[in-house]
């Protein structure tokens, strides 16, 4: 399976969100702190119109923020704790 990989900071409410939303769907992640060893450069190669965080991939797809990954487990059917894509 894909990486999942949260891009946030710290005392951000969206990405602790995001990231309680995974754990709590069984779903490992890779975060990737902008208040630690990342920088705002490194996300922005790989999500150029980023202005915001948390930035999310899912499985190795790019979700967007907590907004758009609360509506992708809407449309995947995962709120019933189903990791699956």
């Amino acid at each position: 399976m894909k990486e999942t990989i949260v891009w946030s900071k710290d005392n951000c409410p969206y990405c602790d969100m995001a990231k309680n939303l995974l754990k709590s769907s069984g779903i490992t992640y890779e975060e990737r702190n902008l208040s630690d060893n990342w920088t705002k450069d490194q996300l922005l190669e790989v999500v150029p119109k980023a202005t915001t965080v948390p930035q999310i991939f899912l499985h190795g797809e790019y979700v967007g923020g907590f907004t758009e990954l609360e509506k992708y487990y809407e449309d995947h059917n995962m709120w019933s704790g189903n990791p699956g894509v």
